[in-house]
């Protein structure tokens, strides 16, 4: 049987492998295309959830489309004691990060639009990853080792860090990864971009 059928060609806006890994899981026809230079900045005064939607949507402006296409733009943040931890500038900054996220229970929320040349829409969705206390000699380890710069919050659930310290989890798996790809799939359902009919 062949993938999924959908009525518009899927864009995906992102260079994150793990995005388009879980993308394609969908079992979905995609292209990935990707411009450079937009900026994510956003008002300071937005509560969580509105922030990586804010994001998503400025990213879903800067690109144009055609009629038959659908576009998706996604931004992940975590948030902890009332503010975000991005992405670290360094070695040290992630280090940092993961001792502010150690011993305690922080949100992943991740912000997606779904755009055509007629209509868009954008959600967020939220998980709550707690961590056991980790040890100095830990993170030193998992930074050195896995150089968690590009990601938020300075790790990936999907790797050593997560398999070690991650204790409890409440909320989509995949969407800590960086793409909550059942409330994706259920909106491209709701819009009539994917059937789930037997091809």
């Amino acid at each position: 049987m062949d993938g999924m059928k959908t009525s518009k060609k899927i864009i995906l806006a992102s260079n994150s492998p793990r995005r388009r890994e879980l993308l394609g899981g969908l079992d979905i026809d995609f292209e990935v295309r990707v411009k450079d230079g937009i900026p994510e900045d956003y008002p300071q005064d937005l509560p969580m959830e509105e922030i990586p939607k804010y994001i998503s949507r400025e990213k879903s402006r800067a690109y144009t489309l055609a009629p038959d296409e659908l576009l998706i733009t996604a931004d992940t943040i975590v948030w902890t004691a009332g503010r975000v931890l991005g992405k670290p500038a360094s070695p040290a900054g992630a280090e940092d990060m993961l001792r502010q996220l150690s011993g305690k229970t922080h949100q992943v929320v991740t912000g997606v639009t779904i755009a055509t040349t007629e209509w868009s829409t954008s959600f967020a969705v939220v998980t709550d990853v707690t961590f056991a206390a980790l040890t100095d000699e830990e993170i030193r380890y998992y930074v050195r080792r896995y150089a968690p710069l590009d990601k938020a919050g300075a790790y990936g659930v999907q790797e050593w860090i997560g398999y070690v310290g991650v204790t409890g989890l409440r909320g989509s798996y995949y969407n800590v990864m960086g793409l909550p790809v059942q409330r994706l799939y259920s909106e491209l359902k709701k819009h009539h971009i994917i059937s789930d009919n037997e091809q």
